[in-house]
């Protein structure tokens, strides 16, 4: 997915606003009933979750509730054995496996705990990944990646690789290729426990700015109550259901 940032985000603010198409306001991402079993093993019971358009959500839960199944289940990484999964109408356990591959590479972006850089590419490299496995050209797909150096301070960084980059810095340009190809959902796990308090303050700060600017949903897994805190609205999960309200109770 290529194009101007600044033309995705207002469209998809257009669409948060509710004078967009598809998918209406409310339920953008959905969870109905999903179960899943790892062996004899359950990780979800039936867990029901909601997400709006442009609405940012945050899963909390103990370790081993479910939190992070859920969030893989919602963004087509895992098929459930039960229920449904849905993405702005249609059933994304429905499909196969390379309709999911395709939108969660042209609809999804991915940030993960440890940032999961390609240690071999530049920093800039690693941001345009998303935008060449989408068919732009390198040049164009590296010019797009720049001009998040500068929104998400990191002038000077793009030549460097991984092992060249801070925690924090790394997670940024981590951010900063989830959110190259425009994505409509910004699925991040755990994205600040790697990092160290003030470090994670930050990276949080400049994720639900960009998030926000960019009209784009997000689904936000922590075990942090002050990374939660962030986000529009909690859900608790619990020996793999939700166990508070799926949709509203949003912070005003």
């Amino acid at each position: 997915m290529s194009g101007s940032n600044g033309d995705a985000g207002t469209r998809r603010l257009d669409e948060a606003a509710g004078t967009g198409g598809g998918g209406g306001g409310a339920g953008f991402v959905e969870a109905r009933g999903v179960e899943l079993a790892f062996g004899r093993t359950p990780a979800l019971r039936g867990a029901d979750l909601a997400v709006g358009r442009g609405e940012i959500v945050a899963i909390m839960g103990p370790s081993g509730s479910g939190k992070s199944t859920l969030l893989h289940c919602l963004a087509g990484i895992l098929v459930p054995d039960g229920g449904e999964v849905l993405f702005d109408g249609r059933r994304v356990d429905r499909m196969r496996e390379p309709e999911r591959s395709e939108l969660r590479r042209d609809r999804f972006g991915f940030l993960f705990q440890f940032g999961q850089l390609v240690p071999e590419l530049t920093a800039e490299e690693n941001v345009a990944m998303p935008l060449l496995l989408s068919g732009t050209r390198r040049g164009p797909a590296l010019a797009e990646a720049r001009g998040w150096f500068a929104r998400l301070g990191l002038d000077g960084l793009e030549r460097r690789r991984s092992g060249e980059l801070s925690g924090g810095q790394a997670q940024r340009v981590a951010l900063a290729r989830a959110m190259a190809g425009s994505p409509d959902v910004l699925f991040a796990d755990e994205p600040t426990g790697a990092l160290d308090s003030l470090t994670g303050e930050q990276v949080m700060e400049l994720l639900v700015g960009t998030v926000r600017e960019n009209g784009t949903t997000a689904v936000i897994v922590t075990h942090e109550a002050r990374v939660a805190a962030c986000a529009d609205r909690e859900v608790m999960v619990r020996d793999g259901r939700v166990t508070s309200p799926a949709l509203g109770g949003s912070r005003t």
